[in-house]
């Protein structure tokens, strides 16, 4: 988008923040990059230049504005809607592949050269890997800088800087002032008041995201399937523990008017960056919900729904192996079952963790501690324990790659191709463990009833069919169909 010039004045001009994050303002009289929504006093024309990441704008000598704190935008939309090796790569390093595995580890992830992965960044972005990783780090050096009482020497460990000048160096570049100045002008800012004293190890922070947000289906799935031990809702807010690189970690996620508010107990701070990416991911924060809602609204008999409640989102997962799993177990059985299933596995093989300030006990437990269970010891059908213990085993030995690096059609012809995987199955995986946008479920009974209520095609073929004209947006079509029957998935909990 920051190559039409036109368009993105006048998003600045209006100040729209349906922009930000798709692209950033440079003004060249100050040297400041803007999010389109800033609201300064908009430069002439000719001293603004448009740039597609935060990155790119700090390769070509711009600082982040004190005001709009461009660093905070929600992420762009474009790389949850696409599956090429662009958008693939901008989720690894969201996740911290850069820091972790060097540019050599993300690119052998891909399956690509180095220099085909730098000039494609380059390409579409205006910065390489090491760039975009750099701009993370600032971004996640600000976040623990303003709402910690680290000293910085941890915050420049834990941020996944090498050195304490790098460290230092790189807060001065990107925010024209020192960690200690940023600390001190953060702890003036109302909005990272906190309502009382900080909780050593707790990091609090806002998920911001594009309006609207209708949270109701988003937190009450979340709700409503919460494996016991795993999941809970509590006092408002989901919880859940987390499997990280370096640790474990328990997310507390509270939906408010204009943000998520997040707590984050980390076992280790160099996660955060990556808690911070499974959160917005398992939240869908990134979507572009007027994009979404105005393709959907073109069909007349889903355009009420969408008017009753824009915004919805598509509620994802923290763990893409960990869906698959909960998946097979939920196949033809109630969302009690499910759980009581999930939670059986759970206590089985799951690492035991602490949880000073709720019920959480454990971590879901990973491919490899399944492929040791005894099949015989499930309570479920013989099929079934086959397709559950084949899955296991195949993402155990590596056979079944699923994560935010997978290739969604690839990933859908390793799941067919695997005993008693369906298409509701593969397509439940693609929506939410995968992140596909396009991800439907024409044989779900609880779209072919509403469906046949909406005067829709009931009919898994016709329903295809007539769904062709919401595409690539399907995945948000299902939100909405579903929304429409009384179920607790559909409700925010009390």
């Amino acid at each position: 988008m920051h190559t039409d010039t036109e368009r993105c004045l006048r998003a600045v001009r209006s100040k729209d923040a349906r922009f930000d994050g798709w692209f950033f303002t440079a003004v060249l009289t100050t040297g400041i990059y803007c999010r389109p929504s800033c609201p300064v006093v908009p430069p002439k024309a000719e001293n603004m230049v448009f740039h597609p990441s935060a990155a790119a704008c700090q390769q070509a000598g711009f600082r982040a504005c004190k005001r709009c704190r461009p660093d905070t935008s929600p992420g762009s939309p474009e790389w949850n809607a696409r599956a090429d090796s662009v958008a693939r790569a901008m989720r690894l390093i969201q996740d911290g592949i850069v820091d972790r595995e060097g540019v050599t580890g993300l690119a052998g992830r891909l399956g690509y050269s180095e220099r085909q992965i730098e000039r494609q960044l380059l390409a579409e972005l205006g910065a390489g890997p090491l760039a975009l990783a750099r701009a993370q780090r600032a971004q996640t050096a600000r976040l623990l800088i303003e709402t910690t009482a680290l000293p910085m020497a941890e915050v420049a460990f834990a941020a996944g800087f090498s050195s304490i000048r790098t460290f230092n160096d790189t807060v001065r570049e990107v925010f024209a002032l020192a960690p200690t100045e940023l600390r001190a002008r953060g702890a003036r800012r109302p909005d990272n008041a906190a309502p009382g004293p900080r909780t050593p190890g707790v990091i609090s922070l806002r998920l911001p995201f594009r309006a609207p947000l209708t949270p109701d289906n988003l937190f009450g799935h979340l709700a409503a399937t919460a494996v016991p031990g795993v999941e809970e809702w509590r006092d408002g807010a989901y919880r859940r523990t987390l499997s990280l690189p370096y640790g474990h970690g328990i997310v507390a996620l509270t939906p408010k008017p204009d943000h998520i508010g997040c707590r984050l107990a980390l076992t280790d701070p160099r996660d955060l960056t990556v808690a911070i990416s499974r959160c917005r991911r398992m939240l869908d924060l990134d979507a572009d919900p007027v994009a979404v809602d105005e393709q959907l609204r073109t069909d007349p008999l889903l355009a009420p729904l969408v008017d009753k409640a824009p915004g919805r989102r598509v509620p994802g997962t923290a763990d893409a192996a960990e869906f698959a799993v909960r998946a097979v177990l939920g196949q033809q059985v109630s969302t009690a079952a499910a759980r009581t299933h999930a939670a059986r596995l759970v206590t089985a093989y799951g690492t035991p963790v602490d949880d000073p300030e709720g019920g959480l006990t454990h971590l879901f437990p990973t491919p490899d501690a399944l492929a040791g269970l005894d099949p015989e010891a499930l309570a479920l059908p013989r099929s079934r324990r086959t397709t559950l213990t084949t899955l296991v085993a195949a993402l155990a030995d590596g056979t079944l790659p699923l994560g935010t690096d997978s290739d969604w059609d690839e990933a859908r012809a390793r799941l067919h191709a695997l005993p008693g995987f369906g298409p509701w199955t593969v397509e439940a995986i693609a929506m939410r463990a995968l992140g596909d946008p396009d991800a439907f479920l024409p044989t779900d009974l609880g779209i072919r009833r509403a469906a046949r209520a909406l005067g829709l095609p009931s009919t898994p073929a016709a329903l295809t069919a007539r769904a062709a004209g919401w595409r690539p947006w399907r995945a948000y079509a299902v939100q909405y169909l579903w929304a429409t029957e009384d179920h607790a998935i559909n409700v925010l909990p009390a």
